[in-house]
C-alpha cells in the first residue's frame, strides 16, 4: 500500500497499522493469509510519485517494473494519500495492471476521463461538497460572502461550478482571490507583498464570513497568511470574520508555528470527512513509545518534531534544545500536531484496510473449490491477479467496529457523508472539534443538511451571537428590495411598499396585494381579515335612525287618529277628505319602508325595499299633486261660465293618483322581473371591511325610479308654486308648496350624498333622506291643521270658514 507522509499524518500511519493488525488476529477474515503493507513517500512531486509507483510493480527492492516473481509480496491494492493531484498521477500508472487505488482523500472529481480510472473513494465525490458549503451559507442567511483558496486547480473549478449556483440561491461573492503557495526562492518578497494585498483586501471587505479553499495542508498557508500582521509587526489585526474551511483540511502545524496565535480560527465552522471512534484505537496510540516501537521507522522523526526535541543518538552531533526522553506523553501534545481522537482521514485509512481485507476474503472464499480442484489435478496454486479483486471490492459491505456500515455506491465512492465541524481553540495552541451537525448526499436536497446552532460556538468577536454577512441590512417585513446600478445584486436598497400591498418576509423581491377578505396593516407587514359590517339595530346609527323612523310612524299614526276623529270638521272635509287619507297612509308606509333598510341583507327585504320605498313615495306625491290640482281645478271652477266644473270630484283625483302610481309600480316589476336585487358582500369599497348590502343588480332601474320620483315632484312643487296665492280658507296651497321644496331639496342633495358615501352610511344616506323627506310633507302640511283642530277648534266651523271667505274676497 502507499502512502504520503507529513508530520500529522503519522496518525494516518498508526490508522494503518492498527488495521492490519486487527485483521492479521482475526480468524474470520483471511484465515490463511497474512496481511502486510508498504509506505512509500510521494514527496508532493509528480516524478517521485511516478518513481515510487513503479517501484509497486517491480519485484521486491530491485526497480524492474513490470516483472515480479515474489509469490509472497503480491500487490493487490494501493491505498492514495489525500492529495488528489498526486492520487492522479498513481491511478495512470495503475490503471495499466487494473490495480485498485482507495483514495482516503478527495482524488479527480469524477469526469469523463477519470470515470474508468480504478478509484474507490472513500469520501463522497466533492460535488457534494460544493452542495455542502452552498447549504451551510443557506442555512446561516450568509449571502455576501468572500472567497479565498489556496493555489490550486480546485479553487478555480469551485468558482466556475458554484458561481452560477450561488446568483440562483441569492448568493454573491465580495470579492475572490487564488493565492500563490508560499515558497522560499527568490520571489519569496514579491509573493510575500501579493499577500499582503490580499490580506488588505479580505479584511477591509464587508464580508463577514469567507470560504477558504484549500487541501490537506493548507491549513499551513492560511495560518501565514493570517499571521502576516504579526511577522512585519504591523498594527493590522485581525478582524471579525468567521471561516468556512474545506474537509480537506486538517488543522496541522509546523515548527515554524509552535508560537503562532490560533485565536482567529475560533469559531470556523468547516464540512469534515466523516469520522467516529474505533474500540482500541485510542489505547493502542496511548500505548505508542520510542523505546517499544523499534519496527516503526517513523516514530522516531515523528517524535523530535512534534515534541521539539532530539534524541541523544542522533547524528547532528552536538544538540543543542532539548533532550527526546520518550517518555513523552501523546496526549500532552497540541491537537496541531497530533490528536488523540480519530481524524477523518484516519477513519479512512482504517475503512480501506478492512475493504481490501473482505474483498479478498470473499474473492479467495469464492475460489476455494476451484483451488482444490487445481490441487487434485497437481497443478500449482497462483496467487490471483489483481484486477479480479474489482469485482469483489465493487460490491464489499461489512461492518466496522464502530458499527457503521461500509459499502461503495455505482460511482464506487464510500456511501458516506460530511460532519459540520465547529472549531474551538484555545490559547495553549490546543483545540477540540465539536461537531454540530451532518451533510447527507443520499438525502433529499432540502433535508441533506442538519446544524444544531445551539451547540456552536462563535468567536468573541461576535459577542457570541450568530454572525452576519450580507451586502446590507435586510429589507424588514413592509418593505422591498430595490436593484442598486453598478451592484451585484445581493446590495439593495428597501423601500416601502406601495398603498395597499404588503411584504411579510425579510428581503421581498415584491411586495403583494393581500386577498380580498384582507387589507394590509399600518405597518404593511401583515393582511389583516375585514370586519363584516351592516347598519344594523344595536349599533348607534342604526338605533337612531330606528328610533326616529319608530318616532315619525307614532306622530303619523296620532295625526291620521286626529283626522279620522275630527272627521266631519271643515278643516278634514276641505279640499278632498280621502286625498288626505291616502297621503297620511302612505307617509306612514314611507316610514315603514325605512326600517326594512336597517339590519342585515335578506333575500326577502333586499327584493322589496326600494320597490317599497319608490311605489310608497310615488303615491304620497300623486296625492299631493292631486290635491294641487284639485285646488287649481276648484279656483278656475268659481269663474263664470267656466267648464272646469265636469272635471270637479273626487274621480279626477283617484285617477291622478292611481295612473301615476302605477307607472312607478310598472318601473318596479320590470325592475324585478328582468335584474331583481340580491344580497351581497362588497369587499371593495372599504378598505378595513367588508360591508353586507344589498346589491341593486341594476343601477338604471334604481335612477329610473328615483328620476320618476323627482319628475312626479318637480311636477307638484311646479303647480303648487303657480297656485301658492289662489284664495284657500287653511292656505293649502302654500303649504304644499313649502312642503314639496324641503322634499325636493332633501333628494337633490341626496344624489350627490349617495354617490360619495360608501358603505352602512350609503345606507344611512338613504333612510336619512326617506325619514327627512317624508317628515317635511307631514309636518308642513298637517302640523298647521293639526294646530287648529286641537288647539283652535274655534276656526273649525263652517260659520269661521264664511267669514274668512268674506273677508279674503
Amino acid at each position: 500500500m502507499f502512502f504520503r507522509v507529513v508530520s500529522k499524518n503519522y496518525q494516518h500511519i498508526l490508522a494503518l497499522v492498527f488495521a492490519v493488525k486487527e485483521i492479521n488476529k482475526n480468524p474470520k477474515i483471511l484465515p490463511n493469509f497474512t496481511l502486510g503493507f508498504h509506505i512509500y513517500d510521494s514527496y508532493y512531486d509528480v516524478k517521485w510519485t511516478c518513481y515510487t509507483t513503479m517501484q509497486l510493480i517491480s519485484m521486491g527492492n530491485r526497480f524492474v517494473p513490470n516483472y515480479s516473481c515474489d509469490i509472497q509480496d503480491n500487490l493487490v491494492a494501493v491505498i492514495g494519500g489525500p492529495s488528489s493531484k498526486i492520487s492522479l498521477e498513481v491511478a495512470n500508472v495503475l490503471d495499466i495492471y487494473k490495480i485498485p487505488q482507495l483514495l482516503y482523500g478527495f482524488g479527480p472529481m469524477r469526469i469523463a476521463n477519470t470515470q474508468l480510472l480504478p478509484f474507490y473513494r472513500m469520501v463522497p465525490d466533492e460535488a457534494h461538497q460544493y452542495m455542502g458549503i452552498l447549504q451551510l451559507l443557506r442555512h446561516f442567511n450568509w449571502t455576501w460572502v468572500g472567497f479565498v483558496a489556496d493555489n490550486n486547480a480546485n479553487g478555480e473549478r469551485f468558482l466556475q461550478r458554484m458561481l452560477p449556483v450561488f446568483s440562483e440561491n441569492g448568493i454573491c461573492l465580495a470579492l475572490s482571490k487564488i493565492y500563490p503557495r508560499m515558497s522560499f526562492d527568490n520571489d519569496f518578497e514579491e509573493q510575500k507583498e501579493w499577500l499582503f494585498k490580499i490580506y488588505d483586501m479580505v479584511m477591509t471587505s464587508t464580508a463577514t464570513a469567507l470560504i477558504f479553499y484549500g487541501d490537506c495542508n493548507s491549513m499551513v498557508s492560511l495560518r501565514y497568511f493570517l499571521f502576516l500582521p504579526e511577522m512585519e509587526d504591523t498594527t493590522k489585526k485581525p478582524k471579525s470574520k468567521v471561516w468556512i474551511l474545506t474537509a480537506q483540511m486538517e488543522f496541522t502545524s509546523t515548527v515554524f508555528h509552535r508560537s503562532w496565535d490560533i485565536q482567529v480560527i475560533h469559531g470556523s465552522i468547516s464540512l469534515a470527512i466523516h469520522s467516529n471512534d474505533l474500540l482500541g484505537f485510542h489505547q493502542f496510540i496511548q500505548s505508542r513509545n520510542p523505546s517499544k516501537a523499534k519496527e516503526d521507522g517513523f516514530i522516531r522523526d515523528f517524535w523530535e518534531q512534534a515534541f521539539g526535541c532530539l534524541f541523544p543518538d542522533s547524528d547532528l552531533g552536538n544538540i543543542d534544545g532539548d533532550i527526546c526522553t520518550g517518555e513523552e506523553r501523546l496526549e500532552d501534545l497540541p491537537g496541531a500536531y497530533f490528536e488523540m481522537s480519530m481524524t477523518g482521514y484516519s477513519y479512512n485509512v482504517y475503512n480501506a484496510v478492512y475493504a481490501v481485507a473482505h474483498a479478498l476474503h470473499a474473492m479467495h472464499s469464492s475460489r476455494s473449490k476451484s483451488r482444490a480442484m487445481m490441487q487434485e489435478e497437481g497443478r500449482s496454486r497462483e496467487n490471483p491477479p489483481a484486477w479480479q479483486i474489482h469485482h469483489f471490492l465493487r460490491w464489499v459491505s461489512f461492518n466496522n467496529s464502530a458499527g457503521e456500515e461500509v459499502s461503495f455506491d455505482l460511482n464506487r465512492e464510500l456511501m458516506t457523508g460530511f460532519d459540520v465541524i465547529n472549531w474551538v481553540t484555545f490559547p495553549n495552541q490546543s483545540f477540540i472539534r465539536v461537531k454540530v451537525g451532518r451533510m447527507n448526499p443520499q438525502a433529499p436536497p432540502e433535508q441533506a443538511l442538519s446544524v444544531n446552532e445551539d451547540t456552536i460556538v462563535w468567536h468573541s468577536w461576535f459577542n457570541q451571537a450568530q454572525p452576519l454577512s450580507v451586502c446590507n441590512d435586510n429589507c424588514l417585513p413592509g418593505y422591498r428590495k430595490k436593484m442598486k446600478e453598478g451592484e451585484p445584486f445581493c446590495c439593495y436598497d428597501c423601500i416601502s411598499c406601495p398603498e395597499g400591498k404588503i411584504s411579510s418576509l425579510n428581503d421581498m423581491e415584491e411586495c403583494f396585494t393581500c386577498p380580498e377578505d384582507r387589507y394590509p396593516n399600518k405597518d404593511k407587514n401583515e393582511c389583516i381579515a375585514k370586519v363584516v359590517t351592516f347598519l344594523s339595530y344595536v349599533e348607534p346609527l342604526g338605533i337612531g335612525l330606528s328610533i326616529t323612523a319608530i318616532s315619525l310612524i307614532v306622530i303619523t299614526v296620532l295625526v291620521l287618529g286626529t283626522f279620522m276623529k275630527h272627521h266631519n270638521t271643515p278643516i278634514v272635509k276641505a279640499n278632498n277628505r280621502n286625498l288626505t287619507y291616502m297621503l297620511l297612509v302612505s307617509l306612514l308606509l314611507c316610514f315603514l319602508s325605512a326600517l326594512l333598510f336597517i339590519g342585515q341583507p335578506q333575500k326577502i327585504t333586499c327584493l322589496f325595499r326600494q320597490s317599497a320605498f319608490g311605489i310608497t313615495f310615488s303615491v304620497a306625491v300623486s296625492s299631493i299633486l292631486a290635491k294641487t290640482i284639485t285646488v287649481v281645478l276648484a279656483f278656475m271652477a268659481t269663474k263664470p261660465g267656466s267648464r272646469m266644473r265636469i272635471w270637479m270630484g273626487k274621480r279626477v283625483a283617484n285617477l291622478i293618483v292611481v295612473c301615476c302610481s302605477l307607472i312607478q309600480a310598472g318601473i318596479c316589476a320590470v325592475w324585478l322581473a328582468t335584474s331583481p336585487p340580491f344580497p351581497d358582500a362588497n369587499i371593495h369599497s372599504m378598505t378595513k371591511e367588508i360591508f353586507l348590502e344589498c346589491n341593486e343588480a341594476s343601477p338604471t332601474m334604481f335612477y329610473c325610479v328615483l328620476g320618476y320620483m323627482g319628475f312626479l315632484a318637480i311636477t307638484s312643487l311646479s303647480v303648487a308654486f303657480f297656485a301658492r296665492k289662489l284664495p284657500d280658507t287653511f292656505n293649502e296651497a302654500k303649504l304644499i308648496t313649502f312642503s314639496m321644496l324641503v322634499f325636493c331639496s332633501v333628494w337633490l342633495s341626496f344624489v350627490p350624498t349617495y354617490l360619495s358615501t360608501t358603505g352602512k352610511y350609503m345606507v344611512a344616506v338613504e333612510i336619512f333622506s326617506i325619514l327627512a323627506s317624508t317628515a317635511g310633507l307631514l309636518h308642513l302640511i298637517f302640523l298647521p291643521k293639526c294646530y287648529i283642530i286641537v288647539l283652535r277648534p274655534q276656526l273649525n266651523n263652517r260659520e269661521q270658514l264664511i267669514r274668512i271667505n268674506l273677508r279674503k274676497s
